[in-house]
């Protein structure tokens, strides 16, 4: 946690931060079409198989489909790509409406950005779709994105904490990373970053009590 320290940014991860989720719906639904594995494969902080290839950008939203119906019994021929969506999508509850007013508050105040480790498909339907409730897109909310699938990185690794710094031109010293994965956090305390730990079933704007604002 930063504490004493001037922050000018924050870096918000996306799923359990903004965006409230629950892997266990989406195992359910993917295990539904018929594809066994989906529980081994699929975490809540990190991937693994095809759900990591699709995540760091290494397959295709059709190569993930197709590799989806090669884990069901007989093929799973009967199962569409739009069904594999909407099971992927399971992962996802929604964003309430009072943190997208949070964050274009905080935007007044401090630069702010966003890392999320996520995919395509998520990326393009759902997770744009409930950004849009208050008749904004997601641009509107971030001053800067890094997503692991366009960096072909993924959190806990240090790289892509290197690679947002780089890319989003920020610097790590005035930058308040928020992430409810412990591992991530201490992934990028080791490039410099301020850290806040944002607990599953709280709100991303209590943990950022007592940081000092940079406006002068």
């Amino acid at each position: 946690m930063a504490e004493n320290k001037k922050i000018r940014n924050l870096l918000f991860d996306l799923g359990g931060v903004i965006m409230d989720i629950e892997r266990e719906r989406c195992v359910e639904a993917l295990t539904r079409l018929g594809m066994q594995g989906a529980d081994e494969m699929l975490g809540l902080y990190v991937q693994s198989g095809p759900f990591l290839k699709l995540e760091e950008g290494e397959m295709s939203p059709e190569d993930f489909c197709s590799e989806v119906r090669r884990r069901i019994p007989g093929g799973g021929a009967d199962v569409t790509d739009a069904q594999v969506h909407d099971a992927l999508n399971a992962f996802l509850i929604g964003i309430p409406e009072h943190r997208l007013v949070e964050l274009r508050m905080l935007r007044k105040d401090f630069g702010i950005y966003l890392l999320s480790n996520t995919n395509p498909i998520m990326y393009y339907s759902k997770i744009a779709e409930c950004f849009r409730a208050e008749g904004r897109e997601m641009a509107d909310y971030f001053d800067g994105r890094v997503t692991s699938f366009e960096s072909h990185l993924a959190k806990p690794n240090r790289a892509i904490f290197e690679y947002a710094i780089e890319h989003l031109g920020i610097k790590p010293e005035e930058t308040l990373f928020l992430d409810d994965s412990q591992k991530n956090l201490d992934a990028a305390a080791e490039v410099g970053f301020a850290t806040a730990l944002v607990p599953p079933g709280s709100e991303f704007i209590d943990a950022l009590a007592g940081i000092k604002l940079i406006n002068e």
